[in-house]
């Protein structure tokens, strides 16, 4: 019997070692889920540069595109492409017989309204030396000889005013160069009708003396300053030469359809030899005039909804909202409600839910 009460005991002794055992484990796999280690680093401040390529275009520094002001038919054309043209060079002559005579009968008319009025003028001044003697010259009589002459006097200036109008239109027959430059199109010959309804330019003239280079930067570049005023280009017409432009101007607001702003660089083109409207590839060196956060690329969750990073706060996770600048290698500059200091995680993912807690494993960015 006393066998048989020793052999209960191991028995049930036994299984409560092995419950312990199994509950034990069950914490500590519970305890292991819920705080898995997770590789973080502590977010600061770097400075950088960055050589990017930009696709860009070569544009004249001036460009014209002639059109006629008048209807007209070309009585000669003096000029082909090609052909340089210095500014005021008659570059082409209209011919309108209608405008011709409509001057000269507005000519015509400036002479009969000046003789009406010298008349009148010559009538006025007899009228009032004759009303200084007392009782000779009616009031009535003056006042309507005064009021013919100063009627007489609006005609002429009108007539005038209407002579000037035609002899600008007249003026608008003989077409002048705007600027110094060379023609590049030519789309009329003698005998063209032209007029104000033309769709195609008569002559288009470029300045190519110095050529534009506008190149489009995208947005997260645009508070970043090229290391120097000049940047270097090169162009598929000359392979393996590198031309340099220095920087003019910037357009000051981003194009709302390709989020990019203009960059302009000017080029001294001597002798001709690059083209305006060749296409270039120009290479800028980016720095930030100040320090900003780079994080690790794999840092930077993006889904359907949102980018965001994940911070590690109190053990437990955050998802900040980020915005991306500059791509640097493997690096990506951040911006957004973050701080020097903060511990982010090296690899983000959406899986990791706020609120979810781990242990930090700190590694170096």
């Amino acid at each position: 019997m006393k066998i048989l009460n020793r052999i209960l005991v191991t028995i049930i002794i036994a299984a409560v070692a092995v419950t312990g055992c199994k509950n034990n484990s069950a914490k500590e796999q519970t305890s292991s889920v819920k705080k898995d280690s997770v590789a973080v680093f502590i977010l600061q401040k770097e400075s950088f540069n960055k050589e990017i390529s930009f696709p860009g275009e070569l544009l004249p520094m001036e460009r014209a595109e002639i059109f006629a002001k008048v209807s007209g038919y070309i009585n000669s054309i003096k000029v082909d492409i090609g052909d340089a043209v210095q500014k005021g060079q008659v570059i082409a002559i209209l011919d309108a017989p209608e405008m011709i005579a409509n001057y000269a009968q507005v000519n015509s008319d400036v002479q009969t309204a000046r003789s009406k009025y010298v008349g009148s003028l010559d009538a006025y001044k007899r009228i009032t030396n004759a009303a200084r003697v007392e009782g000779t010259i009616a009031t009535g009589e003056l006042e309507r000889i005064k009021s013919q002459m100063m009627a007489d006097s609006s005609s002429l200036e009108a007539a005038k005013s209407k002579l000037n109008a035609y002899a600008q239109l007249k003026d608008y027959l003989i077409i002048r160069a705007p600027f110094s430059g060379v023609v590049t199109q030519r789309n009329v010959d003698a005998g063209t009708l032209v007029g104000t309804g033309n769709i195609k330019p008569m002559l288009v003239i470029e300045n190519n003396n110095t050529l534009r280079l506008r190149l489009p930067v995208p947005e997260a570049y645009t508070s970043a300053n090229p290391e120097a005023s000049t940047v270097h280009f090169t162009v598929d017409a000359y392979p393996g030469v590198q031309f340099e432009a220095k920087l003019s101007r910037k357009s000051g607001a981003l194009n709302l359809t390709n989020r990019t702003e203009s960059w302009e660089f000017l080029y001294t083109n001597k002798g001709n030899q690059l083209k305006s409207g060749m296409f270039a590839n120009a290479s800028i060196k980016f720095a930030r005039s100040v320090p900003s956060f780079l994080v690790p690329s794999t840092a930077v969750v993006t889904n359907q909804e949102k980018r965001f990073v994940i911070r590690l706060k109190d053990g437990k996770t955050e998802w900040v909202d980020v915005r991306n600048g500059i791509a640097i290698d493997n690096k990506t500059e951040i911006f957004g409600n973050i701080s020097e200091g903060d511990t982010l995680l090296v690899r983000g993912t959406d899986e990791i839910k706020p609120g979810k807690e781990l242990i930090p494993k700190f590694l170096s960015k």
